[in-house]
């Protein structure tokens, strides 16, 4: 198991834009709500430059978090052809912006890390705005707007002035010295928050971090920014995290629960899970089913959302033939006497090895992403009658088949050992299916048997394991 895929699921929650920029466009076009008011603006400046034949200057004020970056950075998602380029704070903007070539299309070029007064010093600053204004006025600025974000009012009355002093119409254009940019409107904090989360965590939600729609709109509510919305989310999502492990025992427990029935359900098991490395939906899993399970675990379900996270809880499919396969070649004397009392072969498959690595479950142990999942060839009636008796064996001897697969997982390498019905250690006595050791990291597997299981069994049966784990660390009563 790589190290990155291999380790639980660190969910991703930033609140700066600069945790975004690697996301992609698609990612982003999700996530970003456009600011119409703004973007006006952008199109009147762009217009003006065009006419005037020359570039322009904006000093683009609002609160920290409230988006500027983040905007600036994304206006070609809203408006086709605009391009975004950026003078770090670490640069010298005479030296940046001469060393930009023309641009062919209207381009942004942001001044960063300089958005209040105590970031840039006087001299820095005249400099800096003489160096804009001739860069404006020049070929190679002939097409570019740029601009400086500014979140306090004593920067942005410093740079109005020098403007002014400097080029005044010529660098700002006729409009205002000043933008203010209050960004998103508080309305759309939890839609950017639960889209933000889905789409840097693999499909994740707010319930995932805990976090109820009534406490998501809570936090929106005490939130000044969009930013500070995001940072909030993160506390709570941090604070849940060390309640929870605070719970655990020396084991961090990896919850993965294995499906295994006569129907091969991998279709159910993929609307049940999210990105490439299985992870259980538990939005989904809540909704899946209607038992009295999920009844009690409505009234925690922010519990229930951290807890899958925190307990990595993930869900694999084997089908028939690979479990057939197994029980062949890595069964024991007992399992293979159980079999031949169903009438069973229990010819050796040497094909069994083969079979588990490819299988969801082998995939996920080696490190690797799922990828497209796709439905195998229907299994024939052989098949599936040789199943029944492997179903009828694991309704009172489950222990035999789980050291089956357990066997043929470490012959594979999949890992380095196991143990079949491990207790979890603590005050309330619960054991694991099958307690697998990989790269030195012990992973709980659940192995569910059944003749034939649909979407609401998988969602029963993955949320009681859930609701067991969570009564045994104490985090559920």
């Amino acid at each position: 198991m790589n190290e990155d895929q291999g380790k639980r699921q660190d969910l991703f929650v930033p609140d700066r834009f600069e945790g975004l920029r690697d996301a992609g466009s698609g990612a982003l076009k999700s996530i970003i709500v456009p600011v119409r008011e703004t973007l006006d603006e952008l199109d009147a400046r762009f217009v003006e430059m065009r006419a005037a034949r020359r570039g322009s200057f904006m000093i683009l004020h609002g609160d920290s978090g409230s988006g500027k970056s983040t905007f600036l950075d994304t206006a070609g998602l809203f408006r086709m052809g605009v391009a975004t380029e950026r003078v770090p704070a670490s640069d010298d903007v005479r030296n940046t912006l001469n060393g930009l070539g023309p641009a062919d299309w209207p381009r942004i070029v942001i001044i960063e890390g300089r958005e209040a007064l105590g970031e840039v010093s006087a001299e820095a600053l005249e400099a800096s705005m003489h160096a804009i204004n001739a860069f404006v006025r020049s070929d190679i600025g002939r097409e570019t707007l740029v601009v400086w974000p500014a979140n306090t009012t004593d920067l942005t009355e410093n740079l109005a002035g020098l403007g002014d002093q400097i080029g005044a119409e010529a660098l700002f254009g006729t409009g205002p010295r000043v933008t203010n940019f209050l960004g998103p409107p508080q309305t759309a904090y939890v839609g950017i928050g639960e889209r933000t989360i889905a789409a840097l965590n693999e499909g994740a939600s707010l319930a995932a971090l805990g976090i109820s729609q009534d406490r998501a709109a809570a936090l929106a509510t005490s939130a000044k920014t969009v930013g500070h919305f995001l940072a909030l989310v993160r506390d709570e999502l941090v604070a849940n995290n060390q309640r929870v492990q605070k719970l655990l025992p020396t084991e961090q427990y990896r919850v993965w629960t294995v499906a295994i029935a006569g129907n091969d359900p991998e279709g159910d098991v993929a609307a049940l899970t999210r990105g490439g490395y299985a992870y259980a939906d538990i939005d989904r899993l809540m909704t899946a089913t209607g038992a009295n399970i999920v009844k009690g675990l409505k009234e925690r379900q922010e519990d229930v959302g951290i807890l899958g996270t925190v307990l990595d809880a993930r869900i694999m499919h084997v089908d028939m033939m690979t479990v057939l396969a197994v029980a062949r070649e890595f069964g024991d004397a007992e399992l293979h006497e159980l079999m031949k009392t169903e009438g069973m072969s229990t010819q050796p498959d040497k094909k069994a090895p083969e079979r588990i690595e490819a299988s969801e479950l082998g995939v996920i142990l080696a490190g690797n992403s799922l990828g497209t999942r796709r439905r195998g060839s229907k299994p024939g009636g052989g098949t599936q009658t040789a199943f029944g008796g492997l179903a009828k064996i694991a309704r009172t001897r489950d222990v035999v088949l789980n050291r089956a697969l357990g066997t043929a997982l470490k012959a594979a390498d999949l890992i380095d050992d196991f143990e079949v019905e491990r207790d979890l250690g603590t005050e309330l006595t619960y054991t694991s299916d099958l307690y697998v050791v990989k790269a030195g990291e012990p992973i709980r597997l659940e192995v569910m048997w059944r003749s034939k299981a649909g979407r609401a069994d998988l969602a029963n049966y993955v949320l009681t394991k859930l609701g067991n784990y969570g009564k045994a660390i104490g985090l559920l009563s």
